[in-house]
């Protein structure tokens, strides 16, 4: 699920300008975001292959994983206006440059994923129409396959996600250079004119019934399908998660503020979460949780006790490769279990820990030997 998670880490792209004044300001690093992204991601794995019991008192995040998708989306937006932000109202953004270094961060592990997956597209093949599979094919490599409703988790699920962040970095130079206002009352009124936006789309599906009453988690309609993973209807999370970060700027690092946002955001989250039955899915899945993850990030972008928590380095490493584990995790398990390699050698009595362990093991050497050697050369290419 994934941003594709967005990175914490400053951006690598260069000021058009050589003189030192025109230079973009390094970024502090946010570690306690990238161990958030490591729990959300891990939440996606758990909600794909657990039964939520196991894990007591967190079940209810569990049960609802499928929310980190849409956290995940609204924290690309908001990663990216962090470190991009003050350069583009300079006018420094440098549109090539930022799509480089998009296209570099996403593209390899995404293609390693479907390389892996090649068993799951011989799947496709018997449960598809013959032009069905021909548009999935050329569409899901293409990053497009989101904007065909009953083909976006075609080949790899989680894919899906890709498209609509592809169709984010698109738009960002764009939309980031937006005038947006500079004092408290229109920027929370922004962020509430865009949670509003949000919810237009789910509450008129939720309204109109055009699948019936009761819609859920497991209806796989048109509607439902291009609700959830059609680009469009994510477009005002992205927004909020810009909007966030001009909000993020004008908060002191170390403000008592941002333990109290924190707290009361993760504390809302965990009660949404725990009603989540009795809440209408369509809303659940994008829009409702708008500003309860815009507490949370708030507050773990701050020097405090539950920023600390999430930024201890095994969290980070973890969040770090948060997108290769995202991106991998579902074919990655359904390769190690079609197999039958931990029945051969034994070790089943450990599972599903031990496919955890493994999926966690393949995303940091995904990170280490794919992710960053090629998109280094990527860069280094694209400037040569």
């Amino acid at each position: 699920m994934l941003e594709r998670p967005a990175e914490t880490l400053p951006p690598s792209s260069e000021p058009e300008a050589p003189v030192e004044a025109a230079k973009p300001v390094k970024k502090s690093r946010l570690p306690a975001l990238s161990g958030l992204r490591a729990f959300a991601a891990l939440n996606i794995v758990f909600y794909h292959f657990s039964n939520p019991k196991w894990f007591g008192p967190f079940a209810p995040i569990v049960d609802n994983g499928y929310t980190s998708v849409s956290f995940f989306l609204l924290m690309s937006g908001f990663i990216l206006a962090y470190n991009y932000s003050d350069r583009a109202q300079r006018g420094q953004l440098n549109i090539g440059h930022f799509w480089v270094a998009r296209f570099s961060r996403l593209y390899p592990v995404y293609i390693f994923g479907l390389l892996i997956s090649l068993g799951m597209l011989m799947a496709e093949w018997h449960v598809r129409t013959h032009g069905e599979f021909a548009l999935g094919v050329v569409l899901t490599p293409l990053l497009l396959q989101g904007w065909v409703p009953n083909l976006a988790t075609f080949w790899n699920t989680p894919a899906w996600t890709m498209c609509t962040e592809a169709f984010f970095y698109l738009i960002f130079p764009a939309v980031v250079c937006w005038k947006r206002p500079q004092h408290w009352r229109g920027l929370l009124s922004l962020l509430a004119v865009l949670w509003v936006a949000g919810m237009v789309l789910p509450t008129l599906y939720t309204v109109l019934q055009p699948d019936g009453p009761n819609p859920g988690r497991y209806t796989d309609s048109f509607w439902m399908r291009a609700l959830k993973f059609s680009p469009p209807p994510h477009v005002p999370s992205f927004l909020f998660g810009i909007v966030l970060a001009d909000v993020d700027a004008r908060i002191s690092r170390s403000s008592r503020w941002r333990l109290l946002l924190g707290i009361l955001g993760v504390g809302a989250l965990y009660t949404v979460l725990y009603f989540g039955d009795r809440m209408p899915f369509a809303l659940m899945h994008d829009g409702l949780l708008m500003p309860l993850f815009g507490l949370a990030i708030l507050g773990l972008a701050g020097h405090n006790l539950i920023a600390r928590f999430f930024g201890f380095w095994p969290f980070v490493a973890v969040g770090q490769a948060s997108y290769c584990l995202y991106i991998l995790h579902f074919n990655l398990w359904e390769l190690i279990h079609n197999s039958h390699l931990l029945e051969r050698t034994h070790l089943i009595k450990f599972d599903p820990w031990l496919s955890y362990g493994l999926l966690v093991t393949a995303a940091l050497l995904t990170m280490k030997f794919i992710e960053k050697p090629v998109q280094k050369w990527i860069r280094g290419f694209a400037r040569a």
